[in-house]
């Protein structure tokens, strides 16, 4: 057997081989996931600005309507996932979905839904204190820890 015919079997193996993998590799899609995020995460603010000018409108001091809109956004981002719609905005827009407001209600409610056979007590209720739990403990904690942080340095 000559070595010059096994070695360009071998390049030609190699050769259709590295073909293969360039149809099959998935393309990446870098830019498109960022600018679909931008776009939706932006949307997302879009809503809530909107949304705390319609409460400042209606008479409500700036702290009231931020309050009243972030209380809002929460609501609407859990209501959504509720009804399985924030999973296909999620789909569609990625990180843009969980950066804003809606993506901390999202990420409390979704996993409580899948719990939902186990009964709202024991299924709905323990999931979404299991997930919750560990943010507001941290939430609680870094706050006062900035608390004492500003009475000691004032």
């Amino acid at each position: 057997m000559n070595e010059k015919t096994g070695s360009s079997e071998q390049q030609l193996e190699v050769a259709e081989y590295q073909e293969l993998i360039n149809k099959i590799r998935p393309r990446h899609t870098f830019l498109k996931n960022a600018i679909l995020a931008f776009l939706v995460g932006g949307t997302i603010c879009l809503i809530g600005q909107f949304i705390l000018q319609i409460y400042m409108g209606q008479g409500l001091e700036q702290q009231q309507a931020q309050a009243a809109t972030s209380a809002t956004m929460v609501f609407l981002g859990a209501f959504l996932t509720g009804i399985g719609v924030y999973d296909q905005i999620g789909k569609y827009g990625g990180a843009g979905s969980i950066v804003p407001i809606t993506g901390f209600a999202n990420s409390i409610v979704a996993p409580a839904m899948e719990a939902r056979r186990e009964g709202f007590v024991f299924g709905i209720g323990a999931k979404m204190f299991t997930i919750a739990g560990p943010v507001l403990v941290y939430g609680f904690l870094i706050s006062a820890l900035i608390g004492i942080s500003y009475f000691l340095l004032r």
